[in-house]
């Protein structure tokens, strides 16, 4: 039996992989990836006192933060030292190419995302924003651990 209509689901679900993989793409092109972008953002954002503070920032699992912190400190994009005060925590700074990579890639997600509004309106944005916002609620608790929250004026 068909459905009566098309399911939202399968809307948002090729909205997402099609807009994800231009992002990335974007964000490859300025030498950076996703979460690279949202560490650098993070550690750019707020005072972080630990890698365990950042994971919950980004809303991800300590031993996923790790494995993308090992690839950026390799990559000279930060630096982990030990709290002087509490040897048991790691302390996550940027580095001076972390800083121009941060620009870099900021510069790649504004351009990337002026695309995405060209032809939509600010209040359609709101509306979007808005709706997505209840749909995710519909199916999951709110997540108010936003990984870019502060990146923005509006979200502040």
């Amino acid at each position: 039996m068909r459905p009566v209509r098309t399911p939202i689901g399968l809307y948002l679900t090729h909205a997402s992989r099609a807009i994800s993989r231009a992002f990335d793409d974007a964000l490859a092109v300025a030498g950076g990836s996703l979460p690279v972008w949202l560490v650098l953002v993070n550690l750019k954002m707020r005072t972080m006192a630990s890698q365990r503070e950042l994971a919950e920032a980004m809303g991800i699992r300590e031993a996923t933060l790790t494995h993308h912190l090992n690839a950026m400190e390799t990559a000279g994009l930060i630096t982990r030292r030990r709290d002087p005060a509490n040897r048991r925590i790691h302390v996550v700074e940027l580095t001076e190419a972390g800083e121009s990579s941060f620009g870099r890639l900021r510069e790649a997600a504004f351009a990337f995302d002026a695309q995405l509004r060209r032809n939509v309106t600010q209040e359609e944005i709101a509306t979007l924003a808005n709706l997505l916002g209840r749909l995710a609620a519909n199916v999951a608790p709110p997540d108010d651990r936003l990984p870019w929250a502060g990146l923005a004026e509006e979200e502040q």
